[in-house]
C-alpha cells in the first residue's frame, strides 16, 4: 500500500510501536488520527507532530469504540486505513490470585477491540476506493511467552482472526495486513521491560518499507523467523524462551 494520501486511524498510537507507525504515515503526508487512553500521552505525541489529530478513547470499552467510529466517520469521511495497534501486556502467574477485571481488560483491549472495530468500520471502508485494515499482533502469536500468558493468547487469537478476515474480504478492495513485531524496545508491559528488544526506529522503518511493497504479513528479526517456522522449530523456540518443564 502507499504511505501517502491516506486518512489513517491508529489505536494506541501515541507511544511505542503505534507512534512509530504514525510517524511514517504522517511524514509521507497522510492525515493521521490517534486514539489513546492517556491525555498526557496524546498531548506529547501532538507536540512532536503538530498536525496530528488526537482523540481520547479507551478501546477496551464497547461504548467508547462506537463513539470513536461515529466521530471518525463524521469528521474524517475519507478514512481508508484502520490500524489496530492498542495493546497491554501483563505478567501473570496463573496459580496465584489476581483480579479477574485486569485479565478481562487485557482481553478486551488486545482482542475484543480489534474484532469490534473491524466490524464497526468495515461498512465505511468497503466504500473507499483503496482501504486497508492493519492488525498488530506479535511473534508471541506463534510461540508464547509463558509469563505473559493472556497477552500471548490474545495475540494468537488476533493472528487467527486476521487470517479469516483476509479470506472473507478477498473479493473486496479492503486489504488485510498483519504486522508481527518481535520484542521491541518500548514501554510495553512497563518501563524497562523491553530494553533487550530491537530498536523501535529500525523496526518501523523495516516494516513500513515492506508494507509499502504490498506484503500482507510482516515480521522483523526473530518474529520473521518465528512466523515462518515449522512446528518443530516453534516447539524449540518455546523451550528456548521459557525453559524446559521439569
Amino acid at each position: 500500500m502507499k504511505l501517502d494520501g491516506n486518512t489513517v486511524l491508529v489505536t494506541g498510537g501515541a507511544t511505542g510501536i503505534g507512534f512509530g507507525i504514525v510517524k511514517h504515515f504522517y511524514e509521507h503526508g497522510s492525515t493521521v488520527i490517534v486514539c489513546g487512553r492517556r491525555e498526557e500521552a496524546l498531548a506529547a505525541a501532538k507536540s512532536k507532530l503538530p498536525k496530528l489529530v488526537t482523540y481520547q478513547c479507551d478501546v477496551g470499552s464497547e461504548k467508547e469504540r462506537v463513539a470513536l467510529k461515529n466521530f471518525i466517520t463524521k469528521e474524517f469521511p475519507n478514512l481508508n486505513t484502520l490500524v489496530n495497534n492498542a495493546g497491554i501486556q501483563r505478567r501473570l502467574e496463573l496459580s496465584k490470585p489476581d483480579p479477574w477485571q485486569e485479565t478481562q481488560r487485557e482481553i478486551a483491549i488486545n482482542f475484543e477491540a480489534p474484532v469490534h472495530l473491524c466490524q464497526l468500520f468495515l461498512p465505511h471502508l468497503n466504500l473507499r476506493p483503496s482501504a486497508a485494515i492493519i492488525n498488530v499482533s506479535s511473534g508471541l502469536s506463534f510461540a508464547p511467552l509463558a509469563n505473559v500468558p493472556v497477552y500471548s493468547a490474545t495475540k494468537a487469537a488476533l493472528h487467527s482472526f486476521t487470517q479469516s478476515l483476509r479470506h472473507q474480504l478477498t473479493k473486496t478492495k479492503v486489504s488485510v495486513i498483519e504486522i508481527v513485531p518481535p520484542a521491541v524496545n518500548t514501554d510495553l508491559g512497563g518501563p524497562g521491560l523491553h530494553t533487550f528488544g530491537v530498536n523501535l526506529d529500525e523496526f518501523c522503518t523495516g516494516v513500513m518499507k515492506r508494507l509499502s511493497a504490498g506484503e500482507l504479513e510482516i515480521g522483523f528479526g526473530m518474529s520473521e523467523k518465528t512466523r515462518l517456522a515449522s512446528r518443530q522449530e516453534l516447539d524449540e523456540a518455546f523451550i528456548r524462551m521459557n525453559g524446559a518443564n521439569h
